[in-house]
């Protein structure tokens, strides 16, 4: 996993998250730009999914534990589509919040993943 690709993700969700925070405590409910960020956090994540099967085979294992690499990509993957269907589901202020919660809790995986893929040593 190459710096730049983890830290457009961290971003990405980042700005979803805080976009979809603000917008839920002034009482909107999910927007077009809020789902639609957390669309582009999970695209990024199922090529992340692609890179993190190829990368073994091409000789790029992970650094740290393989295991905890992928329950982190896994729960991550699952996070925003059960957000965004939650909050369009339940289409409230406070469904909203919990969307941009959840895009916030994907940033620090993806950069825990980084770290494990790049930096620990096995």
């Amino acid at each position: 996993m190459i710096l730049w690709f983890s830290l457009a993700q961290v971003a990405v969700a980042v700005a979803a998250g805080l976009f979809a925070i603000v917008a839920g405590l002034a009482g909107r409910r999910p927007s077009d730009l809020s789902v639609g960020g957390l669309a582009l956090v999970e695209v990024l994540l199922v090529v992340q999914i692609v890179v993190a099967i190829i990368a073994p085979l091409v000789g790029n294992p992970p650094s740290g534990s393989a295991l905890e690499f992928w329950v982190y990509l896994v729960s991550a993957a699952l996070l925003p589509p059960g957000a965004v269907l939650w909050a369009l589901l339940e289409r409230s202020r406070w469904s909203t919040v919990i969307m941009g919660i959840a895009a916030l809790a994907v940033a620090v995986m993806v950069w825990r993943m980084h770290v494990i893929w790049t930096v620990q040593i096995a």
